[in-house]
């Protein structure tokens, strides 16, 4: 298993997250190993992933999709447009968007469920999120209804 957690961030929109590979990497628990891809993406293509994948004919705000391969955690795909949205709902730049979003999906890849787990990827969240500099979170704010467009959990 590699000893470190790789990311590369890649974007198939105007959307660019320039530092957001290299805050991920730092943020990430200790136990984040392996390669993962953060995919920014058109919502159209994230709809149709959840569709695909979730039954959700819906877009959502990220989905994260676990590796079987060998040094590889997975991919986390982020619908760019929403991210716009959810950036602008609440008041931070859409770069603390992509961070919170990346990290939600990170989460994911390592297992957490925050449908399932009372809580325990809430805190997890919470302490990472603190970490890298950034206030509430989705799951925070999804006990908030904050996240209008958003198809709910990953």
């Amino acid at each position: 298993m590699p000893s470190r957690l790789r990311v590369e961030v890649v974007s198939s929109t105007t959307l660019r997250a320039p530092r957001l590979a290299t805050w991920l990497a730092a943020v990430a628990p200790v136990r984040a190993r392996g390669d993962v891809t953060v995919a920014i993406v058109p919502d159209a293509r994230v709809r149709a992933l959840n569709r695909q994948f979730r039954g959700k004919n819906a877009p959502t705000d990220v989905l994260s999709f676990p590796s079987d391969r060998r040094g590889t955690l997975g991919d986390i795909v982020i619908a760019a447009g929403v991210a716009r949205r959810q950036a602008s709902q609440v008041g931070h730049p859409v770069q603390d968007e992509l961070k919170v979003l990346a990290l939600h999906g990170l989460l994911h890849l390592l297992g957490y469920d925050h449908e399932r787990d009372d809580g325990r990827m809430a805190r997890v969240e919470q302490r990472l999120r603190k970490r890298g500099g950034l206030g509430f979170g989705l799951i925070e704010r999804g006990s908030k209804t904050v996240r209008a467009g958003s198809a709910g959990a990953r």
